[in-house]
């Protein structure tokens, strides 16, 4: 296809952010008679999927210890659960099991699902929680665990499977997706807003609004929008922490291993919910060497060639190079250790596991905001920019709400994510997850 020399609705990256913008918007502009998916412009530098959204394990939950991002998660399963089949979607639910130190951030997950309407089940202490788990997995074994959080909703979907669902939601919508067109530089006008994109190929005048839906590509654009790479941040309390960095790259660590899918199943031979575990029980090889005797958690799912999930990320850096955009298991030559002595300490069929421990394409790197947590607003009068925190693949529903932001609506969903809450004090509380994104 050749490249347009103009589009109303330019939307940059065709992730789940970037492809759920268009194809929600195509249908707002359609429903508000206001234009159509041949309206909007899809670009990207490599191909649908090939950044971030190809490779991520595809958890969908809603353990959030923000209210905000609850929320926000609740609308994003929705858009998940409309359309199971065209997203890959795998509705198995999820279960987040804490040590005691977790035990008040978990309760209080419950309870705000409880009030939201999220299907969840709370169980409380270390015996009522080894029961509970004993049920779906006989061999279950992990120690230190006193609170489950059993979400019956969630759960995971195939990533590339769901990126190619919503191309052909968008095609289906008559929106245009380009591969292979790079975006070099934003023309500005003397109010800021962006009259064009210069792109590789050449370039696109912007009629109506740029959407920026760059995932890990995020601190370059917003080097091109002259925006400052360390900013203040006023606290909840009033203080004010001076020249903090606004990005900060951390690799996910995340790996699979390769054995029959149908020998992670639960009791009755059903599909396994995505776990979660967090402890502070000493972790050791099936060896007996100790890994750690602080608190350690992992994740995991059933995956098509075996089980598939991660651990904590790891801080790469103010800087980091993208392109090829890498992967995440030759960043921490222990995590393979880590990670399947993990998976041996919660359940016994694990056992010797890590012999079939592959290097999979999965995981990759992230762009993380200040706080951690993702920055969805206008950057200037004609830029609305979808800045992920590397929350992103689970939260496919932010595209539903940005496309009613676009055609002059409003999401009291995406307000908390406001970059002016940095300048306000408007953050986030912190929950004692060793994650930095829960």
């Amino acid at each position: 296809m050749a490249i347009p020399t103009r589009s109303s609705y330019v939307v940059v990256g065709a992730g789940i952010h970037g492809l759920s913008t268009a194809y929600h918007l195509a249908k707002e502009l359609r429903a508000h008679g206001l234009g159509s998916g041949a309206d909007v412009l899809v670009l990207d530098k490599h191909s649908p999927g090939s950044g971030a959204s190809g490779i991520a394990c595809g958890v969908v939950r809603n353990n959030y210890f923000q209210p905000a991002m609850s929320e926000l998660m609740q609308a994003c399963v929705e858009v998940w659960e409309s359309d199971p089949a065209a997203y890959a979607y795998n509705p198995v639910g999820y279960i987040a099991l804490g040590a005691a130190v977790q035990e008040p951030d978990l309760v209080a997950t419950y309870e705000r699902q409880e009030r939201i309407g999220y299907r969840s089940e709370l169980v409380v202490g270390e015996r009522e929680v080894d029961a509970h788990m004993k049920a779906l997995f006989p061999d279950w074994r992990a120690r230190g665990v006193t609170v489950c959080l059993h979400e019956k909703q969630g759960g995971f979907a195939f990533n590339m499977a769901s990126v190619i669902g919503l191309v052909e939601k968008c095609e289906s919508e008559g929106v245009s997706i380009l591969s292979e067109v790079e975006v070099l530089e934003l023309e500005r006008r003397a109010d800021g807003s962006v009259a064009a994109v210069e792109t590789g190929k050449g370039r696109i005048d912007v009629g109506e609004q740029l959407v920026l839906a760059p995932g890990p590509w995020a601190k370059q654009f917003w080097r091109m929008l002259g925006l400052p790479m360390t900013i203040d941040i006023r606290t909840p309390s009033g203080d004010v922490v001076r020249d903090r960095p606004m990005w900060t790259y951390w690799n996910l660590q995340e790996g699979e291993v390769r054995v029959d899918p149908a020998m992670f199943a639960t009791a009755d031979g059903g599909a396994p919910p995505v776990i979660h575990l967090d402890t502070d029980a000493p972790l050791h090889t099936d060896e007996g060497d100790l890994v750690t005797d602080e608190l350690w958690g992992i994740y995991f799912k059933r995956d098509r060639n075996g089980v598939q999930g991660g651990a904590s990320p790891l801080v790469v850096g103010p800087d980091v190079e993208l392109d090829p955009y890498p992967q995440t298991t030759d960043v921490d030559p222990g995590f393979a250790d880590m990670w399947c002595a993990g998976l041996s300490h919660a359940m016994a069929r694990f056992e010797g596991c890590r012999s079939s421990y592959a290097n999979a394409r999965s995981g990759g790197v992230g762009a993380f905001t200040a706080d951690n947590f993702p920055v969805f607003d206008y950057l200037a009068p004609n830029v609305y920019a979808i800045l992920d925190s590397n929350h992103g693949y689970k939260m496919i529903g932010v595209g539903r709400e940005v496309a009613k932001v676009l055609v002059g609506g409003t999401s009291s969903l995406l307000y908390p994510f406001r970059f002016e809450r940095f300048e306000t004090g408007d953050l986030h509380p912190v929950s004692n997850s060793p994650y930095p994104w829960s």
